[in-house]
């Protein structure tokens, strides 16, 4: 027996609603119900998530949802989430389970720094008349250059990925989404020259034509890999942790592994796809630079690879690490990272900001002379293009994003990836669900986002009077800091606003 109240209710305007049913049609959590012997439609609120999908195609705006204003008794000590969760859990005696991100009230970093602007003395360029440049170049750099007579270099470069963006599309793996959202995001990623990733779910044979545009990712699941699949993409990513679930490991339920999903990630169809927490071969930082050479030696040395930590409170020092292990590219995950299913108490608890990380990351690695061993990529909770701007700065050289593109192609964040009912055929493998989801119009709105933000970079390089992205990369003297205490302004490296 339910103890609580639904967290959502559904307002039907009676007079403007035609009893048409395509809230009834639209809505896979069964929240409408037809009536069919008084012709209209009721609906049973507890099983709402307010993804808004009934609102936004209802033909006469009949439709509103609104939180539930009935309330428990006011305490500050059990508040109402509180409450509720132990009644969930008292209910099913089972973990709690979140989706897209840390919900909390927790302050952003990136709100609270603030860009330098150029005025007189070093005036600002028009990036609309002048050459602006936010081309970047992921992987290991030479700690010098040598040159033959003829301008040529004398060493051969270690394997370079160019993009045109400072922009990458992050790792969510087929069954997580549906294939027509991994065709978007990577449609997207051929229109804009930049890459997306395929997460640790494998790589469906429809997405063989985009390999030049994909970082393929190795997990402790091993799902699909093997040496054609380590071939298939531009870079090759060992992802060891995740910012919205540090130390633990992934899990997709049975029923989202149709016959696709089983082929990509070559398990039995049905069953439970389930990421172990550690990589059972990875015990020590030897063990990573042994994957590391395995995974170069299987694609002749040809690939940069790439390995993925969450941001941790040791995060410098892991990522230190990293580095002398082989490691071209460093991605860093912060704890506000998007996920589709994530237990809740580590969601909200664990882990450290994508900023503070990214700081402590980029100065340790200056320190020990090493920074131009790796190419550093953050991710967790990137909003908009002033975030992009503010982590180049503090010291990545590209970024991350899966939730913005997600909210491209109609997410509304309902967080309840798991249950495998997205409305707006995103995160589900149901057919009736995943035919919503257009690729040709959905990866159009997945480019525009990220051409309109790479203009935004572009005409805040010019405000700042840079006229290269490279420029920017760890000058943290272009940031200054607002409403942040002493120990934050030191570990973000930058000075208050006024000084």
């Amino acid at each position: 027996m339910r103890y609580y109240a639904p967290e959502f209710m559904v307002y039907r305007d009676e007079e403007r609603c035609i009893a048409c049913g395509a809230c009834a049609r639209q809505c896979s959590n069964k929240v409408h119900i037809i009536d069919e012997e008084k012709g209209k439609l009721r609906a049973e609120e507890e099983n709402c998530v307010n993804c808004q999908r009934c609102v936004a195609l209802c033909p006469t705006n009949a439709l509103h949802i609104r939180h539930n204003p009935n309330e428990l008794r006011l305490n500050y000590n059990w508040t109402q989430k509180a409450v509720k969760e132990v009644e969930k859990q008292a209910l099913s005696g089972g973990v709690l389970l979140s989706a897209m991100g840390n919900p909390a009230n927790h302050p952003s970093y990136f709100d609270r720094i603030l860009l330098n602007a150029s005025q007189v003395t070093n005036p600002s360029i028009d990036p609309l008349r002048e050459p602006m440049e936010t081309r970047v170049y992921l992987g290991r750099k030479p700690s010098k250059l040598e040159f033959n007579a003829d301008g040529t270099l004398k060493e051969k470069l270690p394997p370079q990925v160019e993009l045109d963006i400072p922009i990458m599309i992050s790792a969510m793996s087929f069954g997580s989404i549906s294939l027509n959202a991994q065709k978007s995001l990577a449609r997207a990623a051929e229109e804009c020259n930049t890459l997306f990733n395929t997460g640790e779910g494998g790589m469906h044979r429809d997405l063989i034509g985009y390999k030049n545009r994909a970082v393929i990712q190795v997990a402790s699941g091993r799902f699909g890999v093997n040496k054609e699949y380590l071939n298939n993409g531009r870079i090759i990513e060992i992802k060891i942790g995740q910012g919205a679930k540090p130390g633990i490991g992934g899990h997709v339920p049975g029923e989202k592994v149709n016959e696709d999903v089983s082929q990509a990630r070559t398990i039995p169809k049905g069953t439970d796809a389930i990421s172990p927490a550690p990589h059972h071969d990875i015990y020590s930082i030897e063990d990573l630079r042994q994957l590391i050479y395995s995974l170069k030696e299987a694609t002749d040395y040809k690939k940069p690879v790439s390995v993925k930590i969450a941001a941790v409170h040791n995060v410098a020092a892991i990522a230190s690490g990293c580095v002398r292990a082989g490691a071209d590219i460093l991605v860093i995950d912060g704890y506000k990272g998007g996920t589709g299913a994530a237990p809740t108490r580590l969601l909200e608890n664990v882990g450290i900001p994508i900023e503070l990380a990214l700081a402590s990351v980029d100065q340790r690695l200056r320190d020990e002379s090493i920074r131009h061993q790796v190419s550093i990529v953050c991710t967790g909770s990137i909003h908009n293009s002033a975030d992009v701007v503010k982590a180049i700065a503090l010291g990545a050289d590209a970024v991350y994003i899966a939730s913005a593109v997600l909210i491209a192609m109609g997410c509304h964040m309902c967080r309840t990836c798991h249950t495998g009912l997205c409305n707006w055929g995103i995160a589900t493998q149901r057919e009736d669900l995943t035919r919503r989801l257009n690729p040709d119009i959905y990866a159009e709105r997945v480019a525009n986002l990220l051409k309109a933000w790479n203009h935004e970079i572009q005409e805040m390089l010019g405000g700042m009077g840079i006229n290269a992205i490279e420029s920017l990369k760890g000058n943290r003297l272009m940031l200054r800091g607002i409403g942040l205490s002493e120990t934050e302004l030191r570990i973000l490296g930058i000075k208050h606003a006024g000084e």
